[in-house]
């Protein structure tokens, strides 16, 4: 089955970027560049799914969430 999952990349101070699973929460890795990100991301998650699945939970995925970056200039 595939599923569907949105990241949040933050670029860190120290250098790198983390990455937030919102829909996984606690799903949260950290990569050297974004490339290497990404594939943090991915190993990251299929660990949280094994995890639910072991358990016999129900896998949320992205699939119907819709994303929008909203720009407000406040006065």
């Amino acid at each position: 089955m595939n599923y569907n999952f949105k990241i949040l990349l933050q670029k860190a101070e120290e250098g790198g970027f983390t990455v937030i699973v919102p829909s996984l929460p606690g799903c949260i890795t950290q990569g050297e560049d974004l490339d290497d990100a990404i594939i943090m991301a991915k190993e990251a998650i299929e660990v949280y799914i094994e995890e639910l699945k072991d358990r016999g939970e129900m896998i949320p995925d992205d699939t119907n969430t819709f994303e929008y970056s909203l720009n407000l200039a406040l006065a």
